[in-house]
């Protein structure tokens, strides 16, 4: 059946406001071009986002010319404020920006895990507030929160899981109540995959697979494009494989006995001291992320200790690539991140050995700013999808 004048017009508006966002500010001329409508349906539908304010005059194409052609159109990027909130078990990250995801303001602090989970939840949530004040934002439209955990994918809630700080969850609940905002709820690796996705070391991958390596270890899966959860929000919880070379297998409880146990942040850091290397930890980061970083400038010392941990992260890479052949396999976290190249390079070798099927290995192209990234295009995808109105 044909569409209504009315879902034609949103339509119509739907697809004038994505070109506006991934091309910039655009004429009436051009407007017309890209989406083939005719002069007067492009008027038409310019004065009525005029009109409800999103989009703005933002200048002329030429002091030479006049007429509305002339006229230059762009997303008012303060319509709607977003916010991406990374909170870790000790310490919480906070950034600012406008719908066009232009940041205008970010912060840190540590959160005492130790204390009460009222206190720490307090602290986190004081650092968004101060954080969103300090960017001017009048309208914040959608807050989004990387933890770590299992999300449930039906309900967007983060499940008590053990072993994580209780505050996150008390977190979770009291934000929308303070910042009279949407908050959605995703597991942190599966926010730095979408970040990788859209902007990092995916871009143009439909299917890759992301290792996180940090406090622990994780995994993010994307294949045709989309993220894949799993019925109960655990895809990717890698740090449970059995492997060799554990004194013992995991179990429901815990997963000391899995993959966490060789690549962790406490096992790399105490691979490091066997190989007698040296680092000062730096804040807000597991301190097996300053060994890494040091390791390429320790000599054969240095060149050893890499070896050995690239034998232990491609058992978990191995794992991934021969159940779903992604590709590409992503080394994020704050040890994935410091290991950079000659991390990748190494696990590249000696997946290629385990493996029969070819898979590249990059590190990450974002670093520590991956799960904010993340968080910030989820919450400018959030905030789209309701001020633009239907999909075209």
């Amino acid at each position: 059946m044909p569409a209504s004048p009315s879902t034609a017009r949103a339509i119509n508006d739907r697809l004038a406001l994505e070109h506006l966002q991934r091309r910039g500010p655009l004429t009436a001329g051009q407007l017309k071009e890209l989406t083939g409508l005719s002069r007067p349906t492009v008027a038409d539908l310019v004065d009525r986002l005029q009109g409800s304010g999103l989009v703005r005059v933002v200048g002329e194409s030429g002091s030479d010319r006049r007429g509305p052609n002339a006229r230059v159109y762009g997303i008012a990027a303060d319509r709607a404020h977003l916010a991406g909130l990374d909170i870790r078990t000790g310490s919480a990250f906070a950034v600012v920006a406008d719908l066009l995801g232009e940041t205008l303001a970010e912060a840190a602090a540590p959160v005492d895990e130790e204390s009460d989970p009222h206190e720490a939840a307090e602290q986190a949530a004081a650092l968004l507030e101060h954080t969103v004040k300090e960017a001017g934002a009048t309208r914040l439209h959608s807050i989004a929160v990387g933890a770590p955990g299992l999300v449930d994918p039906a309900t967007g809630e983060l499940r008590d899981t053990s072993g994580l700080p209780a505050w996150h969850r008390r977190l979770v609940t009291a934000l929308p109540q303070r910042l009279t905002a949407a908050v959605l709820v995703e597991n942190e690796t599966n926010l730095a995959a979408v970040a990788e996705h859209r902007i990092g070391a995916a871009r143009g991958h439909d299917d890759f697979a992301l290792l996180w390596l940090g406090l622990s270890v994780g995994a993010a899966v994307v294949i045709g494009g989309r993220l894949r959860r799993g019925v109960s929000g655990g895809a990717g919880e890698i740090s449970f494989l059995p492997v060799p070379g554990t004194a013992a297998l995991p179990s429901a409880a815990g997963c000391d006995g899995g993959l966490h146990g060789l690549v962790g942040s406490a096992a790399v850091s105490r691979l490091a001291a066997r190989h007698g290397l040296t680092a000062e930890p730096v804040p807000h980061e597991p301190a097996a992320a300053a060994y890494v970083r040091a390791a390429p400038g320790a000599g054969g010392a240095g060149a050893r200790f890499l070896d050995e941990l690239a034998d232990r992260v491609a058992l978990g890479a191995a794992a991934l690539t021969t159940v779903l052949d992604p590709g590409l396999v992503v080394l994020s976290g704050e040890l994935g991140h410091a290991g950079g190249t000659e991390l990748a390079a190494r696990v590249e070798r000696r997946l290629a050995a385990l493996c029969p099927l070819h898979t590249d290995v990059a590190p990450s192209a974002l670093g520590g700013a991956a799960v904010l990234r993340g968080a910030l295009l989820t919450a400018r995808d959030a905030a789209q999808e309701e001020l633009f109105g239907p999909r075209a």
